[in-house]
C-alpha cells in the first residue's frame, strides 16, 4: 500500500496525457502518511484495478500501474494503491476541498475495508453526522471516508444514502468480497472487461486498453450504433468485450466461491408520485442543490452561455459564494450568431462574477481534432465536445478546478422540440387509432417531398422520401416506441451502414437493432416518464455527460453537473406521474421556478448553448483529414470499405449526408488509431498526430467555402 503526492503544473495547458507524451515523469514530493491526517474532504480522480479467483494480483501489479499512471490527467496531485492476492486497486487524485489530506485507498476503522473512489459525495456532511452519532469513528475529513461506513451500516444498500457524483470499488477483506458502485446518473464512468475468475476495471476505456491485457477489436454491432446516434449507448462500447457498468447500477465480485453479480439499485422511472406546487418544489430544490455543489475550497467557476440553463446555474451559484464564483464562457471569430460572449458578460455583470473568455479558431479545431476524436473515451461525433473542451481549458488557464455547468435542463424539462414530437407520435400508437397513425409528425421533416431533398443523391432523397411516406414506424415491432427513429441523422445511418462497411463487417453490424434501446414492453405506461427516463439514458449520458466528464477531466478539471443532480431528476418524473406538463412551453416548470433568478429577455431567447459554428469548421475539417482514410485502420481492418473510402476521399459529393458520414469516420478513424495504439502499447503512447496522415487543405484562412453545399 502506497501514496504519494504530484506536484501540479503552473502550465496552463491540460496536464500532458501518457498517451500523447512519451515518459511522464511529473515531480514527486515525499509520501504522505494518510494514516495521520484528520483532513482531507473531497477528491476528484479516476480509480482502476483487478480482481482475481486465483493469487495472481503481484502478476500483474504493473498492468494496474500502467492503467493508474495513464490517468494521470484525472488526478495530477497524487495516487495510491492497495494489493493483497487477490486484489489490486489504484486511483489518481485532484484535490478539491482541504488539499493536504485526503488520500486513498481509505480504510474503516480496523482497517477490513478498503476504498478507492472518484467523484465527490455531496451530501456528506450530514452523512458524516449521522454515522458518527452511530458510534462510527472517522479518520480523515474525506467526503468518500462516508461510503466507508454506510458499508458498515448497509452493505450494497449505502449506496442509497449516497447524493452527487461517484464511482467507486470497496473491497470487504474479511468477507472477501469487491463492490463496485456508479452513481445514478452516470456522471462518473466505469469500464469493466471480464474473463473467467478475473474482472478489470477502470474510470476510462483508453487508460483500460493500456493494461496490456485487453485485446483490441471493434465490436460491429457497436460500430452500427455509433452511425445511428453518433454515440454508443450503454452498456455497450465499441471494443469487444468491455462494457459500461451501467449507470444506477453495481457489481459484487464474491472471491469464495467465485460469483459475479449485477444490480441495478435506482431507476429514474420507479421515481414516487409527487403532488405539490411543482413550482415552487422545483425552486426548494434548486436551492438546496446550490448549496451542496458549492461546497469547495478552491475557486468555482460556471459555464456561462446566453441561456436560460446556465443562467440560473450561475444565479445560484453566486447566491450561495457570493463574489467567490467566476463565469467562463467561449465564442468564435467575428462573433457569427452563435456567439453568446456579450449576452454571458452582462449576465456575469450583474451576478457580480469575475468573467473569462476564450475564442475558438478553427485551425486549433482543425489541428485539435486527432486528439480530441480520442480525448472522449468512447467515439462520439459532436462538434459540440469543442466547447466543452476551450472551457474546462479556460478554467484550467485561470486556476479553476471545479466548474458548473448546466447540462440535463432539457432532458428532464422538455426542452428539445423533436422529443416532444416523438412522444406525441408515440401516443398516437398506444391509442392504436390506425388513422391517427398516418398523420405522421415526422413528414415535417419533408415539407416539401421531393424539392426538399435536392440536395441529396437522387437515389438516396428518393430513398428517404419513400421510407417517410409511410412512418418512421413503419413495419416496426408495436414494443417500439417511436423515438430516435424519427431523426434525420438515424435515418440517413439507414443508408450509410450499408454504403460504407465492406459486405462481411455490414452483415455483423446490422445483425444488432439500433431500435432495439426503445422498445418497451405492451401496454405501456406512463410514456411521458418512459420519454424522460430513456432521454437521460441515452442522450444526456452518452452525448452530454461522457463529453463533459472526459473534456473536463483532461484538463484535470471537474465538472459538476447541478441539474443532473437525481433528486431533482425523481421530482420532475415523480410530479410528471401527477400533472402531465408534456404540452406546456418549453422547460415552463423550470422557467417559472427560475423568473426572479433569469431577466426575462433571456427566457424567450432561442436555445444554443455554445452552439459551434459547424458550417465554417466542416470543410477544412474534413478536407484536411479525409486523405487518411485511403489507407488507415478502417480500411486496412476490414471495416471501411476501400470503395466508400476512395469516395469521402474524393469528396464527390458535397451533400450533407456525405459530409455527416465523413466526419463520423474521421471519428471513428483517429479514436481506432489511438485505442488501438494504447492496446499494443504497454501504456507508453505517442501523440496522435505522428500517426501519419495527409493534409490537402491548408487551414489558416477557411474563407468563405461553404461546408454543406447544397
Amino acid at each position: 500500500m502506497r501514496g504519494r503526492r504530484e506536484g501540479l503544473s503552473c502550465d496552463c495547458r491540460p496536464v500532458p496525457h501518457p498517451f500523447f507524451e512519451f515518459g511522464i515523469n511529473p515531480e514527486r514530493s515525499v509520501s504522505k502518511d494518510r494514516r495521520g491526517s484528520c483532513w482531507g474532504v473531497a477528491c476528484m480522480c479516476g480509480i482502476a484495478g483487478h480482481i482475481s479467483l486465483a493469487e495472481r494480483a503481484g502478476k500483474h501489479a504493473e498492468a494496474v500501474r500502467r492503467m493508474n499512471r495513464s490517468m494521470v490527467h484525472r488526478g495530477p496531485d497524487g495516487d495510491g494503491e492497495y494489493s493483497d492476492r487477490h486484489v489490486h486497486l489504484a486511483m489518481r487524485r485532484l484535490s478539491i476541498i482541504d488539499l493536504e489530506g485526503g488520500w486513498q485507498p481509505l480504510y474503516n476503522e480496523d482497517r477490513s475495508i478498503a476504498l478507492v473512489a472518484n467523484g465527490e459525495v455531496y451530501n456528506h456532511v450530514e452523512l458524516r453526522a449521522s454515522l458518527e452519532a452511530r458510534g462510527h469513528r472517522f479518520t480523515t475529513h474525506s467526503d468518500c471516508e462516508t461510503i466507508l461506513h454506510l458499508y458498515e451500516e448497509h452493505g450494497a444498500d449505502c449506496l442509497h444514502h449516497l447524493r452527487g457524483m461517484y464511482a467507486f470499488a470497496l473491497y470487504d477483506i474479511r468477507a472477501g468480497r469487491v463492490l463496485i458502485g456508479r452513481d445514478r446518473m452516470g456522471e462518473k464512468p466505469v469500464y469493466l472487461y471480464e474473463r473467467p475468475g478475473e474482472v478489470w476495471f477502470c474510470s476510462e476505456l483508453r487508460c483500460l486498453l493500456t493494461s496490456g491485457q485487453v485485446p483490441f477489436e471493434l465490436d460491429p454491432g457497436s460500430v452500427n450504433l455509433y452511425y445511428h446516434y453518433n454515440y454508443i449507448p450503454e452498456p455497450r462500447t465499441a471494443v469487444k468485450g468491455v462494457r459500461k457498468l451501467p449507470a444506477g447500477s453495481y457489481l459484487m465480485i464474491d472471491l469464495k466461491p467465485w460469483r459475479v453479480t449485477e444490480h441495478r439499485y435506482w431507476r429514474l422511472s420507479d421515481a414516487p408520485p409527487v403532488e405539490g406546487d411543482p413550482v415552487r418544489l422545483i425552486r426548494g430544490e434548486l436551492d438546496r442543490i446550490g448549496e451542496l455543489v458549492t461546497r469547495a475550497d478552491v475557486p468555482i467557476g460556471v459555464a456561462l452561455s446566453g441561456g436560460v440553463d446556465s443562467t440560473l446555474i450561475a444565479a445560484i451559484a453566486a447566491g450561495h459564494r457570493p463574489g467567490l464564483v467566476h463565469a467562463l464562457t467561449v465564442g468564435y471569430p467575428g462573433r457569427p450568431d452563435q456567439d453568446e460572449r456579450s449576452v454571458a458578460a452582462r449576465t456575469a455583470k450583474r451576478l457580480g462574477m469575475p468573467f473569462h473568455e476564450v475564442e475558438i479558431h478553427t485551425r486549433e479545431v482543425v489541428e485539435l481534432f486527432p486528439e480530441r476524436a480520442l480525448w472522449r473515451d468512447d467515439p462520439i461525433a459532436d462538434t459540440a465536445g469543442h466547447g466543452y473542451y476551450a472551457v474546462s481549458r479556460l478554467a484550467k488557464a485561470n486556476g479553476i478546478p471545479v466548474l458548473l455547468q448546466g447540462q440535463g435542463a432539457d432532458e428532464l424539462f422538455w426542452g428539445y422540440g423533436w422529443v416532444r414530437s416523438a412522444l406525441e407520435a408515440s401516443l398516437v400508437k398506444q391509442s392504436g387509432d390506425p388513422a391517427s397513425r398516418r398523420k405522421d409528425p415526422y413528414r415535417r421533416l419533408f415539407p416539401n417531398g421531393a424539392g426538399s431533398l435536392r440536395s441529396m443523391a437522387s437515389r438516396t432523397a428518393q430513398w428517404l422520401l419513400g421510407w417517410s411516406r409511410g412512418h418512421p414506424d413503419e413495419g416496426a415491432p408495436e414494443d417500439q416506441l417511436i423515438f430516435y427513429n424519427g431523426n434525420s441523422s438515424y435515418q440517413r445511418a439507414r443508408w450509410l451502414v450499408r454504403r460504407v462497411f465492406p459486405p462481411e463487417f455490414s452483415a455483423r453490424a446490422i445483425a444488432t437493432d439500433p431500435a432495439e434501446i426503445f422498445r418497451r414492453p405492451r401496454p405501456w405506461g406512463n410514456l411521458p416518464v418512459m420519454f424522460t427516463e430513456l432521454m437521460c439514458e441515452t442522450y444526456l449520458l452518452e452525448n452530454g455527460i461522457v463529453q463533459g466528464d472526459r473534456l473536463s477531466m483532461i484538463n484535470s478539471v471537474e465538472l459538476r453537473l447541478p441539474l443532473c443532480d437525481y433528486r431533482l431528476a425523481e421530482l420532475a418524473v415523480g410530479l410528471r406521474k401527477v400533472y402531465p406538463d408534456h404540452r406546456l412551453p418549453y422547460k415552463h416548470w423550470l422557467k417559472a421556478a427560475a423568473h426572479d433568478l433569469v431577466p426575462t429577455e433571456l427566457m424567450n431567447r432561442p436555445k444554443q448553448g455554445f452552439t459551434p459554428p459547424h458550417k465554417s469548421w466542416m470543410t477544412p475539417l474534413t478536407d484536411a483529414y479525409r486523405l487518411s482514410l485511403e489507407d488507415g485502420y478502417l480500411v486496412n481492418h476490414g471495416v471501411l470499405a476501400p470503395k466508400a473510402a476512395a469516395e469521402m476521399t474524393n469528396h464527390r459529393f458535397r451533400l450533407p449526408i456525405w459530409t455527416e458520414a465523413i466526419y463520423k469516420t474521421l471519428v471513428l478513424e483517429f479514436w481506432c488509431r489511438g485505442m488501438s495504439a494504447a492496446a499494443s502499447s504497454g501504456g507508453v503512447m505517442e501523440h496522435t498526430h505522428r500517426v501519419p496522415f495527409h493534409t490537402s487543405s491548408q487551414v489558416e484562412s477557411p474563407g468563405p467555402r461553404r461546408a454543406w453545399a447544397g
